[in-house]
């Protein structure tokens, strides 16, 4: 009946249902919850754009890859600055000079990097053991312990000292006073949200949400030609080698009677005993000016199976069984995965549409 059931109404999922249907493929696209869109959905509520799951702020240096986003939004400028609140201290990200300003009063960049600089000598550390280690030699201790320690041990939910040096390869100092976390060329999120944009790129496709895969396909054995397949690539194989790691998340969505609640979008929490990662307040996205607010809050979860599989866990253990799954994959013909879960990798927007019109063109070979 298709060419192609496309599992997934996020961002990859979209963009090869669009460059499919383009190419006059009949697409049928599902998705296990009630809406398009996957992790960048958003909604309106009290007038407000919500990212109901998290932040996602599109950013890019690739100018192709943001002239072809714009063909579905027009974008506004917001840059992302996020705050770091440590008890009862606020402090600039990413770690640039007002960072190191408000934490040793320093003024100029060679006062800041000879505080730095000596901190990471006097660990006196050759190779890094672990995640601790690797962060102390990146940026001292200071840094580390204020705004990285708490944070990241909420994030993975174990001690830095139990985690590998490799889920931290690096730390960027700058060394200006300058709050633009990204740095690159484009940035900024698209007027009215992100799902008018996968609207637009599901428009010629047949779209079933509420729609499990696996009980999907149970009944609709043949349904398309090709597969393409952008859940949980060890969930697909029955769990064949063993179940891949991921973290979870859950979120805590409020409307506040207030017009500004925390004068910024995203304000992240590093002292470990909060036990929330991050509250993320959503007018600041579009500059808005309701009497009232919106505000989500972030906490980090352990992942089990049936709950929700936000950002996959990288490490030694699930990289070498991911190998396995992904020669699997390679068997299968009738399947094109891609997404953070059917290539197990914690893709950005910008990468994940790269990563999709790579599929695309060597589908259809152009």
């Amino acid at each position: 009946m298709y060419d192609y059931l496309i599992v997934g109404a996020g961002l990859f999922g979209s963009v090869f249902a669009y460059e499919a249907a383009r190419r006059n493929k009949e697409c049928l696209v599902i998705d296990k919850r009630p809406h398009i869109g996957g992790n960048i959905y958003t909604h309106t509520v009290s007038g407000i754009t919500v990212h109901k799951y998290g932040p996602h702020v599109f950013h890019t240096s690739d100018k192709a890859v943001w002239e072809y986003i714009n063909r579905f939004s027009a974008f506004n400028n917001f840059i992302y600055s996020p705050l770091a609140v440590f008890m009862d201290d606020v402090y600039n990200l990413p770690l640039n000079m007002n960072t190191f300003n408000k934490m040793w009063g320093v003024k100029t960049p060679r006062e800041a990097r000879d505080i730095i600089t000596g901190q990471i000598r006097s660990l006196g550390i050759k190779k890094p053991r672990n995640l601790a280690e690797q962060a102390m030699m990146l940026v001292g201790v200071d840094i580390y312990n204020r705004l990285i320690k708490g944070y990241i041990e909420k994030q993975w939910g174990k001690s830095c000292e139990e985690l590998p040096p490799e889920i931290i390869d690096r730390l960027p100092l700058r060394f200006t006073y300058d709050n633009n976390y990204w740095g690159d060329s484009y940035q900024g999120i698209p007027v009215n949200g992100y799902t008018p944009i996968i609207e637009n790129m599901l428009r010629k496709s047949e779209v079933m949400t509420n729609t499990d895969y696996f009980e999907f396909i149970k009944n609709n054995e043949g349904i398309a030609e090709k597969t393409v397949f952008t859940g949980m690539i060890d969930e697909f194989f029955d769990y064949r080698h063993g179940p891949l790691q991921y973290r979870s998340l859950r979120f805590e969505t409020e409307t506040l009677q207030t017009d500004n609640f925390q004068g910024n979008a995203i304000v992240n929490y590093t002292d470990r005993e909060v036990p929330y990662t991050g509250i993320i307040e959503h007018k600041h996205f579009e500059f808005g000016h309701q009497n009232t607010t919106v505000i989500t809050t972030e906490y980090p979860m352990e992942w089990e199976k049936g709950a929700e599989p936000y950002y996959p866990v990288n490490d030694e253990l699930s990289e070498r069984i991911f190998r396995l799954y992904e020669k699997l994959s390679l068997g299968r013909r009738d399947v094109i995965f891609g997404g953070r879960l059917g290539n197990y990798k914690y893709y950005d927007m910008d990468k994940i549409i790269e990563s999709a019109l790579f599929a695309v063109k060597r589908e259809f070979k152009r």
